[in-house]
């Protein structure tokens, strides 16, 4: 069973972290590993002060973009990095979570210290992700060797792999920290969840949880696996979206949607084969055929690239009934026999003011009666 602990407290742990158990109470699930692989996992980051994109993303050595993607803000423009997030804004931060000491943890974030600096303070800026006794210990910071200003620390940040699967679907998993009056209900409530499983994760034997603990929760995601992709995988956790292709297409995993949905970004970069061969449809566009027996639905759906082409397939799926208000998005259905090998030149450049629109159609094709099933 996967094992929840006193932090530091198992046989597991090695002895530089044995050492200060008496100090910690809190509890943090701990994934033991024996393996070089790594997993994308998420970080729960509850601002501590008002801090740019930019800022928080120097602050955990990732992407200002892969920030915004991972909590569904769009679209990306030159000043989104600037964008100014207030204290207590909740944020998921995307890491790699590695196996090191036979302990899944992420060691790759460092910070370099400041005049003003302390433990507790940087443990501070890092949200209760990692405590200032962690900070002490792994950097070996004590009495005759005080923090530096100038100086570079490890940050161990908490993350967890589970093979990226809970309850038989693709999950990813995200380290959470309890705030003050939550319970394992509330926190189970917020992220679609159950007490049980939170419980199983984490292997609580009691439902009790306090604050400053961490939770590894698990994220409902969307995964490229079965989607018959070209030299590509992708894991996407529901509500975030990640950007492919040279930033050329947009994939999202909806909330209360495990299915992957991929569309032109729309960001203003030079994009090609965005059409599908032989058809009026662009990557994301469908649209309806009506017969006397049933309802074929045609897509136009992303495979992949390969040397910067990027590749796409149709897809025809055949229903009994056809759901009502179909949004066709102005594609035609009649083959397109003859066109030119780029038809639309690069991606059209669209107003950085606007989301991009994305077709609804599928999903209530999905959602209606009588499914024939599909063809590709």
């Amino acid at each position: 069973m996967r094992n929840s602990v006193q932090f530091l407290l198992p046989q597991m742990l090695c002895l530089m972290l044995l050492s200060f158990q008496h100090e910690v109470e809190t509890k943090s699930t701990i994934e033991p590993c024996n393996s070089s692989d790594s997993c994308p996992s998420l970080l729960s980051y509850l601002v501590p002060w008002d801090s740019k994109v930019s800022e928080i993303a120097t602050r955990f050595h990732v992407n200002a973009s892969d920030i915004l993607a991972s909590n569904s803000l769009f679209p990306i423009t030159s000043s989104s990095a600037h964008q100014i997030l207030r204290a207590k804004t909740f944020l998921k931060i995307p890491i790699f979570c590695s196996c090191v000491d036979g302990i899944r943890r992420s060691i790759s974030t460092t910070y370099t210290v400041h005049a003003a600096d302390t433990p507790a303070s940087i443990s501070e800026a890092y949200g209760g992700l990692v405590s200032a006794e962690q900070i002490k210990i792994v950097n070996s910071i004590n009495g005759s060797n005080p923090l530096r200003s100038g100086g570079t620390l490890v940050i161990p940040l908490p993350c967890t792999c589970f093979d990226n699967v809970n309850n038989g679907g693709t999950a990813v998993y995200m380290s959470y920290v309890v705030q003050t009056r939550e319970s394992l209900s509330s926190i189970a409530a917020k992220f679609g969840t159950t007490i049980s499983d939170l419980k199983a994760v984490n292997g609580f034997w009691e439902p009790a949880v306090d604050p400053g603990d961490i939770l590894s929760v698990p994220v409902a995601a969307c995964s490229s696996a079965t989607l018959k992709w070209y030299d590509e995988s992708m894991i996407v956790p529901n509500g975030s979206y990640t950007l492919t292709a040279s930033n050329c297409i947009k994939c999202s995993c909806e909330p209360m949607d495990i299915t992957m949905q991929c569309v032109p970004s729309g960001l203003a970069v030079p994009c090609y084969n965005l059409r599908c061969k032989q058809s009026n449809l662009i990557i994301g566009n469908e649209c309806v055929e009506h017969s006397e027996t049933a309802c074929n639905v045609i897509q136009c759906v992303y495979r992949g690239h390969r040397g910067g082409k990027i590749l796409s397939s149709t897809k025809n799926s055949s229903y009994l009934q056809c759901p009502d208000n179909v949004c066709h998005r102005g594609a035609s259905c009649r083959p397109f026999s003859s066109y030119s090998e780029d038809p639309f030149g690069m991606s059209p450049k669209i107003s950085s003011s606007l989301p991009l629109p994305v077709s609804k159609a599928s999903q209530r094709t999905r959602a209606s009666n009588g499914s024939l099933g599909s063809r590709e």
